[in-house]
């Protein structure tokens, strides 16, 4: 568990998203720590220079597509950026990370889509805080297990209010007939 102020710094959120996308690196192998190290460290600063006018505490979802993190038929520039100062070519990210991710960078709550029609997972989440009082922010496995300290009741995120958006009919379901003569 994390005990952060989250009033606005962007840090906590960027280090969960970078931290989970080390992780395949180091999993899949072929990439050394040193490497991961500095594929983590580059990636950090990408990610916080990027963000540096999209961030919005005060409105999370402000900003939310751009700094959302994509990897499907192409690989996310900022992803490969970071790839190609340890030396890995866009192939060789494609190799070690998943071929469909999504992962959503916001104030106050990290999470993640693997496949188009997978679950949402949620890395980190934390609660805004008056100033002078510490927030209390939960750090999830990715298998959507805390890894202690409370659970924190949040209000709709954004990924939630797009994917409500986008399903506001319920899908149809088509008959096949066929025909033979």
């Amino acid at each position: 568990m994390h005990t952060l102020c989250a009033r606005g710094t962007m840090k906590p959120e960027i280090s969960a998203a970078v931290t989970f996308l080390s992780r395949f690196l180091r999993v899949k192998g072929h990439v050394n720590d040193r490497q991961v190290q500095t594929f983590n460290q580059s990636l950090q600063d990408i990610l916080s220079e990027q963000y540096q006018h999209h961030w919005f505490p005060d409105r999370p979802c402000k900003g939310s597509g751009y700094r959302c993190i994509r990897i499907n038929h192409k690989m996310d520039p900022l992803v490969g950026q970071a790839g190609q100062r340890i030396g890995l070519t866009i192939q060789q990210l494609y190799s070690l990370l998943p071929s469909e991710l999504t992962l959503w960078v916001d104030p106050f709550e990290v999470s993640y889509r693997i496949g188009e029609d997978g679950s949402i997972c949620v890395l980190y989440e934390s609660t805004p805080c008056p100033v002078g009082m510490p927030a209390m922010s939960s750090a999830m496995s990715p298998s959507g297990n805390g890894s202690g300290g409370p659970m924190v009741d949040s209000h709709s995120s954004c990924k939630e209010e797009l994917m409500g958006m986008a399903r506001t009919s319920p899908s149809k379901s088509y008959n096949m007939m066929t025909v033979s003569s």
